[in-house]
């Protein structure tokens, strides 16, 4: 068996994750302490209580590092290892966290730059990012330019997810015309995500050239097996780790290339990491044939482990 890691990225978020994982585990109750103490951020509070703060992006991208350290950590201690791994967007930190190329302490601090760095990019409001089903990638590339040219600001594709399922991303004028042109060519469902700007798209490349000079101060270590590059779709090589890091904050996201990258490599059994589910209904619409499980609450935790240890 082959297994690569998923980590969750933003959007999945929600207020109480992890405390019933923390209630079980309570030696865990260290990845809090640590988060806090790197962050200055009371990232208990942020998780469990906190309606507001989970869902800006300057303190959700620490808190979801947190909680994918943590459950990565129960699965470690089951004996449950990853062959490759790869993450959605901030994702591919946990991921790389988790392939030695980073230690948590480091990951949190980068992390808190990166999302302070993006919250500050594009002001809360003026950003939106809508996910766009079920419609051809050339319909949804000709509406995003089209609504460009017409209303002379920026909306463009950001994620290629899967086959059906494409995320537009720029300013909320555009965005929501481009929106409307989906609608007269027949898109029936469009879904506004719960994030707090204009992610993957050209409007973050300026905070791209802030946040490269954070990445420069880091010394990542060697990868102890191969992480995938939302932005090549491929293994990330040490020579081009910082670059490809800075490039990922305005360039798409190419999930289903990566997932087909994985297949090809022979990965049979992919699990993912975070909260909700959005990365294992990927995988139905990628390639159904393939083992899925989820780690997100207790319950499908332990499931997951139970299975793959065979008990």
């Amino acid at each position: 068996m082959s297994i690569a890691f998923m980590y969750s990225g933003q959007g999945a978020q929600f207020k109480g994750m992890g405390q019933d994982i923390l209630a079980h585990y309570p030696h865990l109750e260290t990845f809090f302490e640590e988060a806090s103490a790197v962050t200055s951020y009371d990232m208990k509070a942020i998780c469990f209580e906190d309606d507001e703060k989970i869902h800006e992006t300057q303190y959700t991208q620490p808190a979801l590092i947190t909680i994918e350290a943590m459950l990565t950590q129960v699965l470690h201690e089951a004996g449950i290892q990853a062959d490759y791994s790869l993450g959605l967007s901030l994702g591919e930190y946990a991921a790389l966290m988790d392939a030695g190329a980073l230690s948590y302490a480091t990951c949190l601090d980068l992390i808190r730059q990166r999302g302070k760095i993006m919250a500050e990019a594009v002001p809360s409001g003026l950003g939106k990012m809508v996910a766009v089903m079920n419609t051809p990638r050339e319909t949804i590339e000709a509406a995003c330019q089209e609504a460009r040219e017409e209303s002379g600001a920026y909306v463009a594709p950001a994620n290629y997810n899967t086959s059906k399922q494409v995320v537009i991303g720029g300013y909320e004028e555009p965005v929501d015309l481009a929106c409307e042109k989906l609608k007269a060519r027949g898109s029936k469902k469009l879904i506004p995500l719960k994030v707090s700007g204009p992610f993957h798209t050209a409007l973050m490349e300026p905070a791209s050239a802030d946040f490269k000079q954070a990445l420069e101060a880091v010394d990542f270590d060697h990868m102890q097996y191969p992480v995938i590059s939302n932005t090549t779709a491929q293994a990330h090589d040490m020579a081009h780790l910082k670059e490809n890091l800075a490039k990922q904050m305005y360039r798409p996201v190419r999930w289903e290339d990566s997932i087909r990258y994985l297949l090809d490599q022979g990965v049979d059994c992919f699990i993912e990491i975070g909260p909700g589910k959005t990365l294992s209904s990927f995988m139905k619409q990628i390639d159904r044939s393939v083992a899925c499980y989820r780690v997100g609450d207790l319950d499908n935790l332990q499931k997951t482990i139970n299975e793959l240890s065979g008990e």
